[in-house]
């Protein structure tokens, strides 16, 4: 295997790398929630009229989930590609995609326009929508961890996570002032806007991604080129580091489907079930969202001092120590409750895990399977858990009689012991004896 590189790479790449990173990080999270937001809250009755309610939002979240399974086949394919042509073209092409995606969603007539064509457009879509969101979030560890050196792989590659919560408090913000305007224009033409708006940043942003250089460790591994031409990305990861894969699907599994469940099935549980205000959720996500821009930097400096590992470690307990309490408070039905649960799962829980997952998850492959390595293993573990957790969380509140919460809870504390045990199993030590490196925890 070839060795990490250890040289520093300049302040320059550092300047143009992070703003590439953080803005295509930003675009996903604001596609995907902007989605599981409109999902939640408006998709059922504009896509699936139904005469219970409950049902077609069921049917909308659904919608929601389809994405999430073909992002597995986003983050395979174009995590290959990224492995055998670079990490700099691939991040571009599913920039676009995903971006494009987005912004044709908000143009698809409604049910009573053309029927059937409605619902079958938003789907397509959100395939394709998920095929380059699939490949994102991986390919932008690698990049972060490959532009760093050894002393700020914890800070670097916190990057993408900085970008996802960046994304994820313009798009609840958005959500947040969509709600509190009036219904008919909401279920009109207001939904529609946010999502149009993504023609625009796509242009912003590939010119961004345009001018990102390759990372260091890829330029040295394509310098190699018969090497390279011979290498088969998908097979040496299952024949040689089949055990990073496990260890990224099983802290994906469990990050992704608390996440989620924190993040969207929240706000229909709110709406459908307590009778609270569509804007009082979407603003406490809003203000959690807040609070993690402020955490994810300080999660990813503290990886570069006490170990990411730990960092993650302490984001799962914290999820577990809240997995009543965050109902309790959600029950009260009282805005300043509500707002606190969100912050304390989705502002400060959350974002350390995301954070601290950058470094942690993409020492777990060498260079030569990095970015198919996390491409499969997060996206694979992330369709599993991440569109079927809140449709799970949501079946099960719908199925009691009495809409109890008490099997969403232990949802997460399941979610919280696959994070904490798969961060045990961590592969750096076997990477470093293989290429002859000692690497920064």
């Amino acid at each position: 295997m070839t060795p990490l590189s250890t040289a520093t790479p300049p302040p320059a790449a550092h300047k143009s790398v992070g703003p590439a990173v953080v803005i295509g990080s930003a675009l996903e999270w604001f596609d995907f929630y902007l989605y599981a937001s409109m999902a939640a809250l408006v998709f059922g009755p504009i896509f699936f009229p139904s005469e219970n309610s409950a049902t077609g939002t069921l049917a909308a979240v659904a919608t929601f989930a389809v994405g999430f399974l073909a992002r597995p086949f986003g983050g395979m394919i174009f995590g290959v590609l990224g492995d055998k042509i670079g990490r700099k073209a691939v991040l571009s092409i599913t920039f676009l995609l995903m971006g494009i995606s987005s912004g044709l969603i908000g143009l698809i007539p409604s049910y009573a326009s053309i029927g059937i064509a409605a619902p079958i457009l938003l789907v397509l879509l959100r395939i394709a929508q998920g095929l380059g969101a699939g490949a994102e979030f991986g390919s932008a560890i690698a990049v972060s961890y490959e532009h760093a050196d050894k002393k700020s792989r914890g800070r670097l590659g916190s990057w993408p996570a900085l970008g996802v919560n960046i994304g994820l408090l313009v798009s609840s913000l958005t959500v947040a002032i969509l709600t509190s305007l009036s219904d008919e224009f909401l279920y009109g033409w207001g939904w529609r806007i946010p999502f149009i708006a993504s023609f625009a940043l796509v242009g912003l942003g590939f010119w961004v991604r345009r001018q990102m250089p390759e990372t260091p460790d890829f330029e040295r591994l394509a310098a190699q080129k018969k090497k390279l031409e011979k290498s088969r990305p998908m097979r040496d990861l299952f024949k040689s580091d089949w055990r990073g894969l496990m260890v990224v699907m099983a802290i994906t599994i469990g990050y992704n489907g608390v996440s989620y469940v924190f993040k969207t099935f929240s706000l229909s549980y709110l709406t459908e079930f307590r009778d609270v205000a569509a804007n009082i959720g979407a603003f406490g996500i809003t203000l959690a969202s807040a609070v993690a821009i402020v955490t994810v930097p300080i999660a990813g400096r503290v990886c570069d001092m006490v170990d990411s590992r730990r960092v993650i470690l302490f984001g799962a307990a914290g999820v577990a120590a809240i997995a009543f309490p965050f109902f309790w408070l959600l029950n009260t039905g009282r805005p300043v409750y509500i707002w606190a649960a969100l912050i304390l799962a989705t502002g400060i829980a959350i974002p350390a895990m995301l954070a601290a997952s950058g470094s942690f998850l993409a020492r777990q492959f060498p260079t030569e399977v990095r970015a198919s390595g996390l491409g499969t293993g997060r996206e694979v573990g992330g369709a599993f858990a991440g569109g079927l957790a809140p449709l799970a969380a949501l079946t099960m509140v719908t199925m009691s009689s009495t809409n109890a919460t008490w099997g969403v809870s232990l949802l997460f504390i399941v979610g919280a012991l696959l994070i904490a045990g798969g961060s045990l199993f961590d592969q750096q030590r076997t990477i470093d004896r293989r290429s002859g490196t000692v690497a920064n925890t």
